[in-house]
């Protein structure tokens, strides 16, 4: 056991409080990490904010990326000092999702997240929760072998932890979830950090027109650095507008926002035939309503993509990969790198709409001289 520095959430709708944790010592098959870099995410805030429920005191943080530093007695595929990012979805990879490519909706994951002894507690013994069994928003974390991908060395880890959610979520919507077509036209409502992810996706799929939505003109300006032809803002009717531009709806729509509205929406800017892609999560308790009659005789397709709907360990390789051939971009997706210290002012300055990205990096260099074994 160590003990380290976190950002805990102590209560819903108050900042971060920064606090030494334990962190217990890696079980068998688990990976400690020091932690170099964290993207700051607008899932993280859905917990702070209470729109999506979460067992307090919790670390939040998800998309992490840093340096092993001790190893469990099973792990096979890493040493020390590997330079790794990690995924939010462990998975079994016996299962019947898993056996079928869908690793994301592994029907074990409850009980491949168990552990004997709790992860975080606090100095008087308090257990402390993890966002998604990760918590990055603390200095050292435990991850299960299966959730960590090597990085190479030409990849900075403040670059290359957005590999672990935003592209991972984004560019897998388009590749593994609506498996869009070359030559398609594509509608992205929310232009954030995932919704840039998406439009790279579409770019690079292939896609001979990308309308990118949002209610930031200077979001909306960023989007065509990252390959939209199109933008559209979203206070105006833009079913309407996307058919003023194209003559026709979008083959593809995809929402980057998580709200019903926008979801609505995306469905209704489809053309005959269109897909519709769920990528923002939505508060607990929300609802939509769609027309049925667009199931029947327009044939449209509303389905939702969680993490990339794919294999994260693979899929998130192959994006480095992307980034080093100058097909994915990343560094211009990072607004701002802060200090760990000013993650709360990080959540705060998220609103604006000239950020795409904040990532916060940890003080200290990672110390790789300990294996656990």
């Amino acid at each position: 056991m160590i003990t380290t520095q976190a950002a805990v959430l102590t209560a819903i709708n108050t900042p971060l409080v920064l606090t030494d944790i334990h962190v217990d010592d890696p079980e068998p098959h688990e990976v400690r990490v020091a932690v170099t870099h964290v993207g700051l995410c607008h899932s993280d805030l859905h917990y702070m904010t209470g729109t999506v429920g979460a067992d307090l005191p919790v670390v939040v943080g998800h998309e992490v990326a840093g340096v092993v530093e001790a190893i469990g007695s099973a792990v096979t595929d890493f040493e020390l000092g590997d330079r790794v990012v990690g995924a939010l979805t462990p998975s079994c990879g016996k299962c019947r999702n898993c056996a079928a490519g869908h690793s994301t909706q592994c029907q074990r994951q409850s009980q491949v997240r168990e552990r004997q002894r709790p992860a975080f507690t606090l100095p008087d013994g308090t257990v402390v929760d993890r966002l998604g069994s990760v918590g990055a928003f603390s200095q050292h974390i435990l991850m299960r072998e299966n959730t960590l991908v090597k990085m190479p060395d030409e990849v900075g880890l403040h670059v290359g932890c957005l590999l672990s959610c935003c592209i991972v979520t984004g560019v897998g919507a388009v590749f593994r979830g609506a498996q869009i077509r070359p030559g398609s036209t594509v509608a992205v409502i929310g232009c954030g950090g995932v919704g840039s992810a998406i439009i790279q996706g579409a770019r690079m799929a292939g896609a001979s027109a990308i309308i990118a939505v949002d209610l930031d003109d200077a979001r909306l300006e960023a989007s065509r650095v990252y390959g939209a032809t199109h933008v559209v803002n979203g206070a105006s009717d833009v079913p309407a507008a996307i058919r003023d531009i194209l003559g026709d709806g979008v083959d593809y729509a995809f929402e980057a926002v998580g709200s019903a509205r926008t979801a609505q929406t995306a469905f209704a800017a489809l053309r005959a035939t269109g897909t519709a892609t769920l990528v923002g999560i939505a508060p607990d308790g929300t609802d939509l309503q769609i027309p049925a009659s667009d199931f029947f005789f327009g044939e449209k397709k509303l389905i939702g993509s969680y993490m990339g709907s794919g294999q994260a360990q693979q899929d998130i390789a192959e994006f480095a990969r992307l980034y080093l051939e100058g097909r994915l971009l990343l560094d211009e997706m990072v607004t701002k790198v802060i200090p760990f210290s000013q993650v709360n002012e990080g959540f705060d300055a998220m609103k604006s709409g000239d950020v795409t990205r904040i990532v916060a990096a940890m003080p200290t260099p990672a110390d790789t001289t300990e294996a656990v074994r």
